[in-house]
């Protein structure tokens, strides 16, 4: 059973580069995202040195036991609309099963809670059934779908659009946390 207090989100730091670095050019990971060609190592540090100065984005590290196992990123702010752009992955693949769920579940307290976003809005591509799964599981709506939306290995795939509004989380977080964090029954992984 996975504990609430076993598990810490934390802003992404540079001496987490070299490992989200890794976890990123996976082949499980780089299937699934919108640039999947490999990054080096300059690549990845320009891209944290501007995402860092220009305070457009949030960048996070999930711990389990202060081990990295995850990452989310919180991008597209409109502080006008109340509204971002969420994207996550497991990194750690030896992480225990519902670590996922539990990863989810703390990305969204903090965009909801800390940053003060009304709706948290999410893509996956079309054939990422597990993804899919995850935002319907986190309370997710799927509200349409981009069709032949990015090029993918020569081919145009369809991205799936989800939203969850801080209302709706507010409604099932506690029921939801209750799964994840104090029953036996443990969601599938992320």
């Amino acid at each position: 059973m996975l504990q609430h207090d076993e598990f810490a989100l934390r802003p992404m730091a540079e001496n987490d580069l070299e490992q989200v670095l890794e976890w990123r050019n996976s082949d499980r990971i780089r299937i699934n995202m919108y640039t999947d060609h490999v990054i080096n190592m300059d690549e990845h540090r320009k891209w944290f040195t501007r995402v860092s100065q220009t305070k457009q984005s949030f960048h996070y590290i999930f711990e389990l036991h202060h081990n990295p196992i995850g990452v989310i990123n919180v991008n597209n702010l409109d502080r006008v609309n109340g509204r971002c752009v969420w994207g996550f992955y497991l990194g750690d693949a030896t992480a225990p099963k519902g670590s996922g769920s539990a990863m989810g579940y703390f990305g969204l307290e903090e965009i909801f809670k800390k940053l003060g976003f009304r709706k948290v809005v999410g893509e996956a591509f079309a054939f990422n059934e597990e993804s899919i799964r995850f935002h319907r599981r986190l309370g997710f709506i799927e509200e349409g779908q981009f069709r032949q939306h990015v090029l993918k290995a020569g081919r145009y795939e369809d991205i799936i659009c989800f939203g969850l509004l801080y209302d709706d989380w507010q409604l099932i977080k506690n029921k939801l946390g209750k799964k994840i964090f104090e029953e036996s029954v443990l969601l599938c992984r992320s």
